[in-house]
């Protein structure tokens, strides 16, 4: 990935992490951590010429870790469900913001989740 095509797509996914109700940006070990009332459902981190995002996936894990540059998310992480992605090039943004959702979705309490649904 070239290093303005890993910063648009670093503001891309934060913006969409950022679009879902209740959620902020905190910046634990020198990356973003996107939380939705307190718990984590991304974590970031974007230099110049690397981008990785961490998202704990329970439908697509599977698939997320067939994808090149992924890998369960160390600490301990990994067991519990989170994946390590390093988009390319290639990766589709439609498919890491799929991913950005789902994690949302696994982390988010029921009430915030009820206000996600509802019709606009």
């Amino acid at each position: 990935m070239t290093k303005g095509n890993t910063t648009a797509v670093a503001k891309a996914l934060k913006a969409h992490a950022l679009s879902y109700p209740e959620t902020t940006e905190a910046f634990p070990w020198g990356e973003s951590a996107f939380k939705v009332k307190g718990k984590t459902f991304v974590f970031m981190r974007a230099e110049p010429d690397d981008l990785s995002f961490s998202v704990k996936l329970t439908k697509s894990r599977t698939s997320a870790l067939k994808l090149p540059g992924s890998e369960p998310t160390h600490y301990g992480l990994g067991a519990k469900g989170w994946v390590t992605l390093r988009p390319t090039a290639k990766t589709s943004q439609s498919l890491l913001f799929s991913f950005i959702d789902e994690s949302y979705r696994n982390i988010a309490p029921k009430r915030v989740l009820a206000t996600l649904d509802r019709p606009a």
